[in-house]
Order: C-alpha cells, then structure tokens, then sequence
C-alpha cells in the first residue's frame, strides 16, 4: 500500500501576518493613562548671587505625614478631620494672629486696598512608607481649604459661586487667596514599616 503524502502548509507568510496584526492592535488601542494631581510648577528663577531672603516661621504651615499614616501639623498631632479647618485658620489669618501668617496691604481689582497673607505657605512632606491614598487625602483636605476660602468670599463679594465668576474676578479672589503648596522631597522620618 503506498502511503500517500501530506501536502506541506506554506507558512512563510505567517511571522508578517502576526507582526502586522500586532501593530494594528498597538495603533488602534488606547491605554488608561493615570491622571496625577493638577499642579502648575513655578517658573524657575533667575541665578541669583544673594541667598533668598529668610522665611519667617509663622508663614509657613507645615505638615507631615509618617509612614503610619499619622499627621504631623505645626509639631502636634492631629486628625485628618481637623487638617481642613486649620489650613484655612492659616491661610486667611482672620484674627491677625502674630502665630499667623503675617498681612500685607495690596491693591486687589474688584477689592481695593486690602490686607492680605501673601507669604503664607503650606509645606508638605511625607515619608517614603506613605500610604498614597493617605497623600492624595492630604492633598485634598489642602485643596479644599483654598476651594472654601476663595468660595466664601466669591459668594460674599460677587453673590456667585467662584466658579461661575469670570477670569478677572477669580484672578482678583486668587490674589487674595493665592494657593503655595510646597512639596518636599519624601523621605523616612519614621514610624517605618
């Protein structure tokens, strides 16, 4: 009985085929790109000769966050509950505090001659255990201070929600308001895992 042979499958063509299947599906899928926090960074400055100028300790509000994700603010303990409030005591310095940032007189737009704590900064640091979702809250308990602030006096002033104000309106309450969040570089200040 003669046995009778397979015919071979011509498979040159195969490697282009799935190489050009392969590209097809790269150019035609699209990849969930994770959105991180919205920040502007400062222009950088020009080389200076001096050193900058010293900055006064009850202008800066600082808060830190250990790898047991536990608050650190002004050197005291405190809840995450508690971080908005305080940030906002801070910023606005309502009572003109000499622990608070203090005032300057500038010429806002819509506002006049008024008292503002232009030199007010929050410092943030965190340890390098930290938890993200504890950063991303902090963050957001930061943001929210400024959102209120700027909010109240929007409704306050104009009778609208700050969003609803236009350009040089919101630019006018950012003046007053103006948002300095500084971010240091985590590091293991401990509580360590």
């Amino acid at each position: 009985m003669a046995r009778r042979e397979i015919p071979e499958i011509n498979a040159g063509s195969m490697a282009d085929i799935a190489f050009l299947l392969l590209i097809f599906f790269l150019m035609t899928t699209t990849m969930d790109v994770d959105t991180g926090l919205a920040r502007t960074m400062p222009p950088p400055l020009p080389p200076q000769e001096d050193a900058p100028p010293p900055i006064r300790e009850r202008n800066v509000f600082e808060v830190l966050i250990n790898a047991n994700n536990q608050l650190l603010v002004e050197k005291k303990p405190m809840a995450l509950s508690e971080l908005r409030e305080a940030a906002k005591e801070f910023i606005a310095n309502p009572t003109n505090s000499v622990n608070l940032p203090e005032k300057e007189e500038i010429e806002v737009p819509f506002f006049g001659v008024i008292p503002v704590t232009t030199r007010a900064v929050i410092s943030l640091q965190n340890d390098r255990g930290t938890q993200y979702q504890m950063y991303l809250a902090v963050q957001n308990e930061l943001q929210a201070a400024y959102n209120e602030l700027r909010e109240d006096i929007s409704r306050r002033e104009f009778n609208m929600s700050f969003k609803d104000l236009d350009d040089d309106r919101q630019k006018a309450i950012r003046m007053i308001y103006p948002q300095k969040i500084s971010e240091a570089e985590p590091r293991n200040v401990g509580g360590g895992r």
